[in-house]
């Protein structure tokens, strides 16, 4: 389960004051919240402008996954679960409301398409996760709009129809009540595995807007463990410490390959649904995560291509229960590192959302997930606050030193190149297993 929080924090003035001094400002709050889910209909595009605007999405998708999930694995040495499509929701709803150079960094950052294709793109996406059969996936989106803050009717509307988005006004000058209203929505909307995604204290009279994304997962492995066969067994945390951990055991068929190039290897595990599934790359030395890590787009590249084009074979996999739990404030790794550095300036541009001045303050994520026999469930909630062949002999993947995984959905294959794409719902490392 993941939560992301994203705070725009916004020179708020009342109109009155906004006319007789235009330097005077008094700093605001956005607080946007991305979960996964889907509410209301919406118009239906052409079938043919529907897929390439999906398709393009998916692709933006997967880039900004791999550049935040690349910064973001270097500053959590411990367990990490992430989910950069939750965070790539959220951000651009507030991005739907940008303008000028504002927006042009929005378009850079999350390789987003021309506004038509954005908007048409997430509809169908979000339409897409919602009717995925077999495990349980929901996306929802919220906007809580600060009690009297003039928000633009085409935003709004923008918002309802493309990323089935709900509106709730709320007086955050009531924090605690506040609070409560934004965290109970978190909570119904993932399962409740993410509650308290806000404190009564992130919340003042300054706060402007929160826009919500909140993403729930829970699906049972295609080919399930058996519970009588989890044992205890060694992982080694790094070269100088093996712990006992309860580790799952199955063989069976699954697509397995190596990366020699990159000193690993990986499986794919599929849910129920197979358009699902976990992908799990180890590296071949104990202390092999960090250097995967570095290289982590072209390594999850080559492991994609080369998964889609081999042949299940019979694999005894030993896999560790796990749980974690993340909470990651994603502001200064939007801004420094990734390059978004407007939106989080007095020069940020959000015209389309109010005539007001806004700028995004924080961008806070919590995430959960857990690894069972039965399968795996995950959630998150980001908020956003305006200030290959067949082989004949069998394989064995003992997952026993720091790995990294992915939840992954199938979008299509292209036909040209023959190569799947994958849109990434969650994804993290395990460095220390703790169930």
């Amino acid at each position: 389960m993941f939560v992301r929080r994203f705070i725009l924090r916004s020179t708020r003035l009342t109109l009155e004051e906004y006319s007789m001094d235009k330097m005077r400002t008094l700093q605001k709050s956005l607080l946007a919240l991305c979960l996964f889910a889907s509410a209301m209909a919406s118009p239906t595009p052409k079938p043919t402008e529907s897929l390439e605007a999906l398709q393009i999405v998916s692709q933006g998708a997967q880039l900004f996954s791999t550049n935040m999930i690349k910064i973001v694995a270097k500053e959590q040495q411990d367990n990490l679960i992430a989910s950069p499509l939750s965070a790539n929701i959220a951000l651009t709803m507030a991005a739907n409301g940008a303008a000028g150079t504002t927006e042009e960094q929005f378009r850079h950052v999350l390789h987003l398409p021309s506004k038509t294709q954005t908007l048409t793109g997430f509809q169908q996406l979000i339409n897409t996760m919602n009717n995925v059969e077999n495990v349980t996936l929901n996306l929802a989106n919220k906007l809580f709009i600060g009690k009297d803050f003039p928000v633009k009717s085409q935003y709004k509307q923008d918002l309802q129809t493309y990323f089935h988005s709900d509106i709730e006004s709320v007086d955050f000058s009531q924090s605690a009540k506040a609070a409560d209203t934004i965290n109970t929505w978190s909570k119904e909307k993932t399962n409740n595995r993410i509650d308290n995604i806000v404190q009564a204290d992130d919340l003042d009279s300054s706060l402007a807007l929160v826009l919500a994304n909140a993403v729930y997962f829970k699906g049972n492995w295609a080919h399930q463990f058996d519970p009588k066969a989890t044992t205890d067994r060694p992982f080694h945390v790094d070269a100088n410490n093996v712990k006992q951990v309860p580790t799952m055991f199955r063989k069976g068929n699954y697509k397995y390959v190596e990366l020699p190039e990159h000193e690993a290897k990986c499986i794919e595990l599929p849910y129920a649904n197979k358009e699902v599934s976990m992908v799990i790359i180890l590296p071949d030395k104990i202390d092999g995560l960090a250097a995967l890590i570095d290289n982590i787009d072209a390594v999850m590249l080559d492991c994609n291509v080369r998964l889609a084009q081999t042949y299940e074979r019979e694999v005894r996999v030993y896999l560790p229960k796990f749980k974690t739990e993340s909470k990651l404030d994603l502001g200064n790794t939007l801004s420094t590192k990734m390059g978004l550095s407007e939106p989080f300036s007095n020069s940020a541009n959000f015209n389309g959302i109010s005539d007001l001045p806004l700028k995004i303050d924080k961008v806070v994520q919590k995430a959960f997930i857990e690894v069972n026999e039965e399968g795996s469930e995950a959630a998150a909630v980001t908020g956003i606050m305006l200030q290959t062949y067949a082989m004949v002999y069998e394989e064995k993947f003992e997952i026993n030193r720091p790995f990294i995984y992915n939840i992954i959905k199938t979008s299509s294959i292209n036909e040209e190149t023959g190569v799947r794409e994958v849109i990434p719902l969650f994804v993290g490392h395990v460095a220390n297993p703790e169930y």
